[in-house]
C-alpha cells in the first residue's frame, strides 16, 4: 500500500489565510442570475425575488467575496442599464454569451442580494468597450456618500448609503482575442494605469486588480504579465490569474494532478511580478487574485451550447451547466490546497461560478436547489481553514502522468489558528486504485484531539448529484483517523478528498 508522511507544526507558516480566498463569482451568463439567484415566481422567493433556498446554500458554502458582473459579460456592459426604475431598463444583446439581457438585476439588486448572502461585493469595470470616464462614473455612483450628481442619483434610485466597494477589477481577460476590446499588453497596461490613477484620485482606499493572462497556455503568458505590470506596478494591488481544468481523453490520473499546474502557474506569476518589482526598485509587493478557477468542461460548451443565430438569442439559456462528479470534487479540493499552499501571495480568489453555471449550487426553475459534489470541499475548507497556512513537509510516493510528469500521490496542506488552537489538515489521494496510509507527526500540537473528520469518496469516481438524486454524494466521517502519542494516522481511499479538524 502506498504511504505518505508529513509534519504538523505551527511554526512552519506560509502566510495568513485571507478570507477573500474563499470568494466566488456571479456573471450575467446562462442561468446564474436569472433562474439562479433571482426567480420572482419561485415558492421560495423573498420580497426582492431572490430564492431563499439558494441564499441558504450560499451562506452554507461560506463564500466571502463575490466578483460581479463578469467575466466576458462585463466587456460589453453598460452599468447604467441596471439602475433606475426596472420598467425603464433596456433589453440588450449580450455579445459575450449570445443571450438577451433584461437588466432586471443590476447593481442595487445584486448589492442587496450580496448583503443577504453575507458576502463582500467585488466589482469589475468595463475596459473592453469603455474606459476611464465610465469607471470613474461607476465608482462615484457606488462609493461617494452624497453631494455629487451620481451619488445623488444613487440615493434617488433607492440606496441612500454608498455601496462602499473596496475591491475592483480593471477589466476582464484583456489578453484574450475573444474579449470585446481585446488589446495588446502595452495598450491594456497604459489604459489600466490611467484608470487606476483616476480611480485612486476619487477614492484612495480602493484595491485594484489588473488583468493577468486568461490561462497559462496563452502564447503571451509571462510576457503579458511583465509588460502590464511595468505600466501598472505602482497603481494596483493585485494581478489576476484564471485557470480551468477538465479530464481529457479519459486521462483521469492526469486530471487528478491538475493542482500541479496551478502550483506552477502561481509560482510563475509570482516570479514575474517580483522581477518587475526588482527592475523598478519598488518596496511594494503585488499579490495574486486568482479570481477565476474551477473544473470546466469547455469542449461541451463549444460542441453543444453555442448559440449562433442572432434572431434566436435566448433569455437565460442553459449554458455551461456541468454536472460534477466525485473526481471533479477531488480536483476542486486539491485546487483549494494549492491556493492555501501559496497563502503568502494568493490573498484573493473566486470560484467561478456560484449558481448553475459551472457551479457548486444547482437549481431547477420552480423546483429545488441542491449541492453539487464540488460544494463540499469548498464549504468545509472555508469553514475549517483559519489562521495561518502551514508547510507540512510532505514525503510520499509518486506516479507518472503524461501532462505533469511525476507527481505526488498525496497532496496536503494544513492551517493553524493561534487564537483558538485549532488545526485543520486537508488531504487528497490521487491514486485511482487502492488506499494510501498517511502518517502525520503531530507532536508539536500537544494535547489535541480529533474534533471532526470528513472524506469525500465513492466507489464510482464519476458518481454525481443530480436533480433525480440530489444527495447521492455527501462527505462521510473518516473512521480510520487515529491520533495516538502525538502521531496521527489516516487511511485515504482512492480518488478522495479529506478534511480533519484538530483542537
Amino acid at each position: 500500500m502506498p504511504s505518505a508522511r508529513l509534519t504538523l507544526d505551527p511554526r512552519f507558516t506560509v502566510g495568513a489565510v485571507h478570507r477573500r480566498v474563499f470568494g466566488s463569482f456571479v456573471e450575467h451568463l446562462g442561468r446564474c442570475v436569472y433562474d439562479g439567484i433571482y426567480e420572482p415566481g419561485h415558492p421560495a422567493a423573498d420580497e426582492d425575488g431572490f430564492r431563499t433556498d439558494v441564499l441558504d446554500l450560499v451562506r452554507e458554502l461560506g463564500v466571502s467575496t463575490i466578483r460581479y458582473p463578469g467575466g466576458n459579460f462585463v466587456s460589453g456592459y453598460r452599468w447604467e442599464d441596471g439602475v433606475g426604475p426596472r420598467e425603464s431598463r433596456p433589453r440588450r444583446l449580450d455579445l459575450a454569451w449570445h443571450s438577451v439581457e433584461t437588466n432586471q438585476v443590476g447593481l442595487h439588486e445584486f448589492a442587496r442580494w450580496n448583503d443577504k448572502a453575507g458576502s463582500e461585493l467585488m466589482l469589475a469595470v468595463n475596459l473592453g468597450t469603455r474606459g476611464v470616464q465610465e469607471a470613474l462614473d461607476l465608482l462615484e455612483y457606488s462609493n461617494v456618500r452624497s453631494g455629487s450628481a451620481l451619488s445623488d442619483q444613487r440615493a434617488a434610485d433607492g440606496t441612500p448609503e454608498p455601496f462602499g466597494v473596496r475591491m475592483w477589477c480593471l477589466g476582464n481577460e484583456m489578453d484574450g482575442p475573444w474579449q470585446l476590446g481585446h488589446r495588446s499588453a502595452e495598450d491594456y497596461g497604459k489604459l489600466a494605469s490611467q484608470t487606476a490613477k483616476a480611480m485612486r484620485q476619487l477614492d484612495p482606499s480602493v484595491q485594484l486588480v489588473v488583468c493577468g493572462s486568461s490561462n497559462s497556455a496563452m502564447p503571451t503568458f509571462g510576457a503579458w504579465e511583465r509588460t502590464v505590470l511595468e505600466h501598472t506596478y505602482a497603481d494596483v494591488d493585485y494581478i489576476s490569474c484564471h485557470a480551468y481544468y477538465a479530464e481529457k481523453d479519459g486521462d483521469l490520473a492526469g486530471f487528478l494532478a491538475s493542482a500541479v499546474d496551478m502550483d506552477r502557474f502561481i509560482e510563475s506569476v509570482v516570479a514575474t511580478a517580483d522581477h518587475v518589482k526588482a527592475v523598478l526598485r519598488s518596496e511594494k509587493t503585488i499579490d495574486i487574485s486568482f479570481d477565476e478557477w474551477n473544473v470546466w468542461y469547455q469542449e461541451r460548451f463549444h460542441s453543444e451550447d453555442q448559440i449562433t443565430d442572432i434572431e434566436q438569442w435566448p433569455y437565460a439559456p442553459r449554458l455551461l451547466e456541468d454536472v460534477y462528479s466525485v473526481a471533479d470534487a477531488v480536483v476542486v479540493g486539491s485546487l483549494l490546497i494549492s491556493l492555501l499552499k501559496h497563502a503568502d501571495r494568493v490573498t484573493s480568489a473566486s470560484l467561478a461560478q456560484l449558481v448553475n453555471v459551472i457551479a457548486p449550487i444547482m437549481t431547477e426553475p420552480g423546483g429545488p436547489a441542491w449541492r453539487q459534489t464540488t460544494f463540499f470541499p469548498f464549504a468545509l475548507t472555508s469553514r475549517l481553514a483559519r489562521g495561518n497556512a502551514l508547510r507540512v513537509e510532505l514525503a510520499c510516493d509518486t506516479y507518472r502522468t503524461s501532462q505533469h510528469g511525476d507527481v505526488p500521490v498525496v497532496d496536503a496542506v494544513a492551517t493553524h489558528d493561534p487564537e483558538t488552537g485549532r488545526t485543520a489538515l486537508f488531504l487528497v489521494n490521487r491514486a485511482i486504485e487502492g488506499p494510501v496510509t498517511v502518517t502525520v507527526d503531530a507532536a508539536a500540537l500537544a494535547g489535541v484531539q480529533v474534533l471532526e473528520s470528513h472524506t469525500l469518496h465513492d466507489g464510482d469516481p464519476y458518481a454525481a448529484n443530480t436533480l433525480a438524486e440530489p444527495s447521492r454524494i455527501t462527505p462521510a466521517e473518516n473512521k480510520s483517523v487515529l491520533l495516538e502519542n502525538g502521531s496521527l494516522t489516516v487511511e485515504l481511499p482512492p480518488v478522495s478528498w479529506t478534511a480533519i479538524s484538530l483542537g
